[in-house]
């Protein structure tokens, strides 16, 4: 599923035109990216949680020719879905 189409069931659902839609979704979206950038946390209840999570340095190896690489360290985003989202996943058949 793109955005557009995300857009698209929203607008939908609220009767709304797909342009107010479309700026709502952006607006969500650069939020949680501005919040994640501060370093904040984001709960939606019942969704999941967004979260920024520090990888510790290690060392990797080359595949082509076996030496060891160093890794800094570096922060990245992680999801972390709610019990009740996970729930529903679950029950569904592939």
């Amino acid at each position: 599923m793109t955005k557009a189409d995300l857009v698209e069931i929203c607008a939908e659902k609220t009767g709304l035109t797909r342009t107010d839609v479309a700026v709502t979704v952006d607006a969500l979206l650069d939020a949680v990216k501005l919040a994640l950038e501060q370093g904040k946390n984001i709960e939606i209840r019942g969704f999941g949680t967004f979260k920024v999570k520090t990888r510790k340095a290690r060392k990797a190896r080359n595949p082509r020719t076996g030496e060891e690489v160093p890794v800094p360290d570096r922060k990245v985003p992680v999801f972390k879905p709610s019990n009740e989202f996970k729930g529903l996943i679950v029950k569904q058949p592939l």
